[in-house]
């Protein structure tokens, strides 16, 4: 399978590179800029592609790559900051600050290329630019190929050695014809067959699982979300009554979601299930626990007891399966390493070593959309492939402040409104993530002329792409009116509904 290496420099849209390029049916992963040469010759790339980043190639710690990558007769595209990386080292000259350009620009392009190949020649052809420092001199060798405004070298080339730079990002929607530009290079540039697809993922991974597992028992753990569920079925199509599917209801999950859950996987696509109601030992522990740091400890530890409990009651198990998708193995690889620790993710982490268990992780190549496609192939229900994320520690780090049965009661009630009125309106599947949150706090009201001193319900809707950035989602008006007016009217114990309009960064998606 052809395959497309892109080295990350820290640009906010390197991922959004590797999806448009696995969208054109062509593999692509992430590494770090500093990816040596052997496992660069290792990996067997393609093409190679440089991706932006928010340093300048002027500063003295600026992240650079060996020079040597532009000696493999590999086929380079420098996005942006790669552009101005790749001048830079082979020889030409980089200012700094004269002649920025942010946000929609044009460009003229100059010279029919592969790379351009179909966008028309000296005509305006619209990008999205984003940098401050401008390449005013080009490396021997290569040629101008378009032009900006502002901007001397909007693209060039050195078409003998098939090293291509753009100022540019064509990956983002802003530029209408980046699709076009990422085609030519994967296809006129570097010869790609378009081989994969989620079909041929399931073909290579199958086998693949048969002769890792062998005989052997493998153990995954089940939350209802779609990650979890994709990961179980798959398992099960490789390796069938060998895997044991273990569902833990902690007493924290939505309105009927544990029966959902046991109906999927008991009658609608039957594996080996075990339903495990631990609720009582989870609200017991979050007793009197108020920081959200320690919920999720407690939560994340009495998870793991009580996995590790029932896996001893299957017998030998030699393999643990994990719902692991590819944004989670990049923020280990990419150019910022390890990623500062906001708050503990809810995860088996530890588990393999207590028990000895063997560690797979099916999905860690997959973004969240393609196992979404995964689980559709896999004949998966809709509801669940297309259910919005769910932290682990469920409505816990949704209620601020202790959770106790009365606020779970409270809060169930208003989250299951925000669902169904979403779904009414045909906006579950347009959004990212629509929840609501029990704050701590009462406020005064009126009710059948009576006053009141209820609780306050924040609805929190968020559009995002990954969930690694989120904007606060602006529905209609008389969507968030309606929701409203049914927590208030139905919910006993709420007077008050607020809206949280803060983005991530400087928020997170979840209020804990």
């Amino acid at each position: 399978m052809d395959k497309i290496l892109i080295l990350d420099f820290g640009s906010q849209y390197t991922q959004l590179i590797a999806r448009r390029i696995r969208e054109l049916g062509v593999y692509s992963e992430i590494q770090s800029y500093d990816y040596s040469i052997e496992k660069i010759k290792q990996f067997n790339p393609k093409g190679i592609i440089l991706s932006g980043g928010p340093a300048s190639v002027l500063a003295p710690d600026a992240p650079t790559c060996d020079k040597e990558v532009f000696s493999l007769n590999i086929p380079i595209l420098g996005i942006c900051y790669g552009l101005q990386l790749i001048a830079f080292l082979l020889g030409g000259k980089i200012e700094s600050g004269e002649k920025r350009e942010y946000g929609l620009a044009t460009i003229q392009i100059l010279k029919e290329t592969k790379l351009f190949y179909g966008l028309p020649l000296n005509n305006p052809v619209k990008v999205w630019m984003s940098h401050g420092d401008t390449v005013t001199k080009l490396p021997d060798g290569f040629l101008l190929l378009a032009t900006s405004e502002n901007s001397l070298v909007a693209a060039m080339a050195n078409e003998e050695k098939k090293i291509y730079g753009v100022q540019f990002h064509p990956e983002v929607v802003h530029t209408p014809q980046g699709k076009e530009i990422l085609h030519n290079f994967l296809f006129r540039i570097c010869h790609c067959e378009q081989k994969w697809s989620i079909g041929s993922f399931i073909e290579r991974v199958i086998p693949k699982l048969k002769e890792t597992i062998g005989k052997s028992k493998v153990i995954c753990a089940l939350s209802g979300g779609v990650d979890s569920a994709v990961t179980a079925a798959l398992l099960h199509k490789a390796v069938g009554k060998q895997l044991h599917a273990i569902f833990i209801n902690n007493g924290l999950l939505r309105e009927g979601e544990a029966e959902e859950v046991k109906k999927v996987f008991t009658q609608e696509f039957p594996l080996n299930f075990y339903y495990v109601d631990a609720s009582n030992e989870f609200l017991s522990a979050l007793k009197g626990i108020t920081d959200p740091e320690e919920k999720r400890q407690i939560i994340g530890n009495l998870f793991i007891e009580v996995l590790e409990r029932e896996a001893k009651k299957i017998g030998k198990v030699d393999f643990l399966a994990q719902g692991t998708l590819y944004p989670d193995v990049i923020e280990s690889v990419s150019f910022k390493g390890p990623a500062a620790r906001i708050k503990s993710h809810h995860n088996v982490a530890g588990l393999p070593e207590r028990m000895s268990l063997k560690l797979i992780e099916p999905l860690r190549e997959l973004f969240k959309d393609e196992v979404r496609e995964l689980g559709h192939q896999l004949g998966l229900p809709e509801f669940l492939i297309h259910r919005q994320p769910f932290p682990g520690p469920g409505l816990a780090i949704r209620i601020i402040g202790e959770v106790t049965p009365e606020r779970l009661t409270i809060l169930r009630a208003a989250d299951k409104i925000v669902i169904e009125e979403m779904h009414k309106a045909k906006m579950y599947n347009k959004v990212w993530q629509s929840f609501a949150i029990l704050l701590p706090i009462k406020t005064v009201g009126v009710m059948g002329d009576q006053r009141t001193y209820e609780h306050v319900i924040a609805l929190r809707i968020v559009e995002s792409l990954d969930g690694m950035t989120a904007d606060w989602a602006k529905i209609p008006y008389n969507l968030i009116a309606q929701i409203a007016n049914r927590i208030i009217n139905e919910v006993k114990g709420v007077n008050r509904v607020v809206y949280d309009v803060s983005s991530k960064p400087p928020s997170t998606i979840e209020w804990e």
